[in-house]
């Protein structure tokens, strides 16, 4: 990677984009995997629903933690912490339904881990990355999500059938250590940018105590830098412009997180349609969102720094496109009853939700560029609370569903999964029309 003389800022870019593509293979690979052990052990979808959001338990605990830990410790260290805990997880817990304690743990633990990844990736970025260049490197590096699930949905699927479930965990751990060591190898935390533009946009800042800081702040008659100052979180608590963002990565996740777990459910037994035979077609959902994501970055840089539009309203925007015309397409999705439309519902609804995060995600380093760890970390746990509420909610509707109908191959068994996502994106809309800024509102 050093032959290629790449600016660091780049590199640091590209790396976290692949930890996030390889985060979410795991997460794909997991729901894909226990699908079919637990299909095979006569596991009830109720039950399925439950081990399903175990992961979230975990990793709504570690978010407000994570930004913690990535302002203190650094991003850098903290993020190659996370992949460590959750690889070695998975190279040693097998995956077996019937040993449900066991696997419950292993999966909190996972989340737990993965809690820690999106506030150090913040973090480093909003180090690394100058303001002008945010919307599309965070667009990036998040649509590595998407890549990692649209993989994870082509290639893991017959990895299962021809290795078993067992060997997911075993590939995914192998990339967890891969990427670990590329980290450790190629990342770095920044040099101290003296520039007071620089300076006054979060950019170029270890954030981390220094011996100099201290020194500073003695000649300096007291006065302390972000590194030594109290984090304002009682502000950020009380600040309407977070809770816009709270608000909408709450809906975004809960209808991503529905899609990601219930998906291979829906086509299976929804549409009688075996993941297997469908072959490609399975992955454009996630890929359409890996593409989507891109597009909303570079049109959100170009519309900023061509002052086409301020900050504000091309976050307004394109979070308001984005979360519009994906509730439609989320609404719709039980209406089709082939392949074609199923798989045409969901790779619009996930993909205008992730050009949506050119509005709401990237907002975090716009508001807070100092504090950009510790806001995505209060921001994703409303996030995980989705994941949690909406997995589970799921597997008790399907399942409410199933007792009443005996199967769930009729629409009006998922109408209601769609509904919920696709009303939550038209009230999130409004809340971050009504109350989000692209202005700095934390020194």
């Amino acid at each position: 990677m050093t032959g290629l003389k790449l600016p660091k800022r780049y590199l640091i870019v590209i790396l976290t984009f692949v930890s996030t593509c390889v985060c979410y293979i795991e997460r794909v690979g997991f729901s894909i995997a226990y699908t079919v052990a637990a299909d095979d052990a006569g596991v009830s979808q109720s039950s399925k629903g439950v081990i399903l959001s175990v992961f979230f338990y975990g990793y709504a605990c570690s978010q407000v933690p994570g930004g913690w830990a990535a302002q203190k410790i650094g991003g850098r260290k903290v993020l190659l912490l996370s992949f460590v805990v959750w690889s070695s997880t998975c190279f040693l817990v097998p995956l077996d339904p019937n040993r449900v304690v066991i696997l419950s743990v292993a999966r909190f633990l996972v989340g737990v881990a993965q809690g820690f990844i999106f506030p150090s990736i913040h973090t480093v970025l909003a180090q690394w990355v100058p303001p002008h260049e945010r919307s599309r490197s965070v667009s990036l590096t998040t649509s590595g999500m998407y890549l990692g699930a649209a993989m994870g949905m082509l290639v893991l699927p017959s990895l299962v059938k021809f290795k078993g479930p067992n060997s997911v965990f075993l590939a995914e751990a192998a990339l967890g250590v891969l990427w670990s060591i590329l980290w450790y190898r190629y990342a770095s935390d920044p040099p101290r940018s003296e520039h007071p533009k620089a300076a006054a946009a979060g950019f170029g800042e270890s954030l981390l105590p220094t011996k100099a800081s201290q020194k500073a702040k003695a000649e300096n008659g007291g006065s302390t830098s972000i590194k030594n100052s109290k984090i304002p979180w009682k502000r950020i608590m009380m600040s309407l412009p977070i809770w816009a963002i709270v608000a909408n990565n709450f809906t975004f996740h809960y209808a991503l997180y529905v899609l990601m777990n219930w998906l291979p459910t829906y086509f299976e037994q929804g549409l009688q349609l075996s993941l297997q035979e469908m072959g490609s077609s399975k992955m454009l959902p996630y890929l359409n969102m890996f593409v989507f994501s891109n597009i909303g970055g570079v049109i959100a840089d170009h519309l900023i720094t061509k002052r086409i539009l301020s900050v504000t309203r091309t976050r307004k925007f394109l979070n308001t496109v984005g979360f519009f015309v994906a509730s439609l397409a989320l609404i719709a999705i039980p209406i089709f009853r082939t392949s074609t439309g199923a798989v045409f519902c969901s790779s619009v609804a996930l993909g205008f939700l992730a050009l949506g995060r050119a509005g709401f995600a990237v907002n975090h380093m716009d508001i807070a560029p100092r504090y950009a760890g510790i806001v995505m970390g209060v921001s994703n746990t409303a996030g995980t609370l989705a994941g949690i509420i909406g997995v589970d909610l799921t597997g008790k509707l399907l399942e409410a569903a199933k007792t009443s109908s005996s199967d769930l191959s009729s629409p009006e068994s998922w109408r209601a999964v769609f509904v919920i996502p696709g009303l939550l994106c038209i009230f999130s809309c409004f809340i971050f029309l009504l109350f989000s800024t692209g202005e700095r509102i934390f020194d």
